[in-house]
């Protein structure tokens, strides 16, 4: 179980080092999906910003298995969904700052910017 006692935010940089590592983390894409047919990250899950709260649920229980990284495009939206998100109790969960865009400019630039 990942530690409850996490920063709000998270680099695309450390997440990428998470990701190389092998630690337990999910990555939740809260971005509109026609913001994800134009760029994504590898094995993120899409669960647009206003779909969050039905799937509460289903957040806790990966929460309870894997920091839970959630993003978005530049990580206003990201920021909202982890101070709602623990608002309800889901410690495990982090904003990705600077969103998919910061991860295309410094991760990986095969992601397009838009």
């Amino acid at each position: 179980m990942p530690n409850p006692i996490l920063p709000f935010e998270i680099t695309p940089r450390d997440v990428k080092r998470k990701i190389v590592e092998g630690a337990p983390v999910k990555l939740i894409d809260v971005r509109e999906p026609s913001e994800f047919q134009q760029a994504s990250i590898g094995g993120a899950e899409l669960i647009p910003m206003r779909s969050v709260p039905a799937r509460l649920q289903g957040i806790e229980a990966m929460a309870d298995e894997a920091t839970v990284i959630v993003f978005c495009h530049h990580g206003v939206r990201s920021a909202n969904v982890v101070s709602w998100l623990r608002d309800q109790g889901v410690a495990a969960c982090q904003s990705m700052s600077g969103g998919i865009d910061r991860w295309s400019a410094e991760v990986d630039p095969g992601v397009p910017r838009y």
